[in-house]
């Protein structure tokens, strides 16, 4: 498993990381358990990427049966360094990265999870708006569109900001020294929200992020548990549950590319109520009753 989190917090038979702890025990529920059944090997970008390429080569040379990837460069990095091991994938936009031929016959050696509709970052920006009427001119932080993105989602948000007269600046962060540049940047721009995509860089620098945003006074939606006003993404328990019954059946000896990709059927809303209230914002009735989780 090759995740963007800390590495001391995935290891172990019941790691703290609460992501990599619900794919253990999601195994174990299907009988693999780890040191007995199966062995784990856990792997860790602590947030940068440069070094994916040699992590992937590793675990290749290692003969591990299944790499399970989280986020668009690991996947990337898998399949450069294997056309052969099964690959079960946690990427959002999978037809844009053009790894899998369709969702229903992924082909080649991927399948997996992700959001593959475009329209949850419109939905995202509504949720935001809705927050914060006054918003007009958002600062999108997100990765650098690569020669293999498609960028299909990047067109229907472009979309969604206009058809809700608001303007999108937008920001490339692909390591943390890059953050004070961007966050100069929105300050030049003149934007007045901020929408922190699920990227490594900003996962693990979430708090930063949020942290520049409430200085600045500004709304903003990614990371609500560290410090952003909202969140609006799939269940990561119920994600990390079905990647677990993808290894099953790929071990069991079913074949990744005739396996279907699968997307998420559930969406948690968090509200940092503390960040409102530190910002001066009423959240909506609405809201706060329709929110899976508020932050008090």
């Amino acid at each position: 498993m090759v995740s963007s989190f800390a590495s001391a917090s995935v290891q172990g038979a019941d790691p703290t990381d609460a992501f990599a702890r619900a794919f253990i025990l999601a195994l174990r529920d299907l009988g693999l358990v780890d040191g007995r059944d199966i062995v784990v090997e856990r792997r860790s970008t602590a947030g940068r990427i440069d070094g994916l390429a040699v992590l992937m080569d590793e675990l290749v040379r290692s003969g591990v049966d299944v790499i399970v990837a989280v986020g668009g460069p690991a996947v990337w990095a898998a399949h450069r360094a294997t056309q052969r091991i099964p690959i079960v994938a946690l990427v959002d936009e999978v037809l844009d990265t053009g790894l899998v031929d369709s969702l229903a016959r992924p082909g080649h050696n991927v399948t997996g999870i992700g959001e593959s509709d475009v329209a949850i970052h419109g939905k995202r920006l509504q949720l935001l708006k809705q927050a914060a009427p006054a918003t007009s001119r958002i600062a999108v932080i997100t990765y650098t569109q690569g020669p293999n993105d498609h960028g299909e989602w990047r067109r229907q948000l472009d979309a969604a900001a206009a058809a809700q007269k608001l303007a999108i600046v937008w920001l490339a962060v692909d390591a943390p020294e890059q953050f004070d540049a961007a966050f100069a940047a929105i300050v030049r721009a003149g934007a007045d929200a901020i929408y922190a995509t699920a990227t490594y860089v900003n996962d693990v620098h979430a708090r930063r992020i949020a942290d520049f945003a409430l200085a600045r006074r500004l709304p903003s939606i990614g990371f609500a548990a560290d410090g952003m006003l909202l969140s609006y993404e799939s269940n990561d328990m119920e994600t990390l549950r079905r990647a677990a019954a993808f290894v099953k059946k790929i071990l069991d000896g079913a074949r990744p590319g005739e396996l279907p990709f699968e997307q998420p059927t559930k969406f948690d809303l968090t509200v940092n109520l503390r960040t409102a209230k530190a910002l001066g914002i009423v959240v909506p009735r609405a809201m706060r009753s329709s929110a899976q989780s508020l932050i008090e």
